[in-house]
């Protein structure tokens, strides 16, 4: 059972309400939407409605989250493979929901989002496949020297410093899930 019930829009107050909007009328409302934002009573579903606790934290925390989805230069399967694997390693039920549908979006198949859940590199190839063995590094807490060396052969420093990045937001947002027991 949730420990945070949903926040609707009546109910918040100024700061709130300005990051409420920046989340439901941002870049994640614009375009196709493959997973749905709000409840039916307007509330933020998943992580978002706890961000609105904290209004100038959890801005912070969507921007940050904006800037990797939508700005970031990892290709939209090479994001989603890693999103998904964090999901897995967390077991974040909202994560993989809302990111299996936009995996879908970006062309991963059924076999590639089988395998994300399951962990295994062996169905990725080239950049891909790069992706998952840093990301999973990342994910047991390190990228050692061989590692490191792949990854920045492969995928070029900068690329490494956004997965990490991607890693730790998601792991955040992971987290908050659980503690605030939001399921959906």
């Amino acid at each position: 059972m949730s420990r945070l019930p949903g926040l609707r829009p009546e109910s918040l107050d100024a700061a709130q309400a300005q990051l409420y909007q920046a989340i439901a009328g941002g870049p994640r409302a614009s375009g196709p939407q493959h997973f749905a934002l709000t409840r039916a009573d307007g509330s933020l579903r998943g992580p978002f409605n706890a961000m609105l606790l904290e209004p100038g934290l959890g801005g912070a925390l969507q921007d940050l989250g904006a800037a990797i989805r939508y700005r970031g230069t990892l290709t939209d399967r090479c994001r989603e493979i890693a999103i998904l694997l964090v999901a897995a390693r967390w077991d974040s039920a909202f994560e993989r929901e809302a990111h299996e549908a936009v995996g879908r979006a970006s062309g991963l198949s059924d076999a590639e989002l089988a395998a994300a859940r399951r962990e295994d590199p062996s169905v990725f190839a080239g950049e891909e496949a790069a992706v998952v063995r840093c990301t999973l590094a990342l994910l047991d807490g390190d990228l050692d020297d061989e590692g490191w060396a792949a990854a920045a052969s492969t995928l070029g420093r900068a690329r490494v410093f956004e997965l990490a990045t991607l890693v730790g937001y998601y792991a955040t947002l992971a987290l908050q899930l659980r503690v605030f027991r939001v399921g959906e």
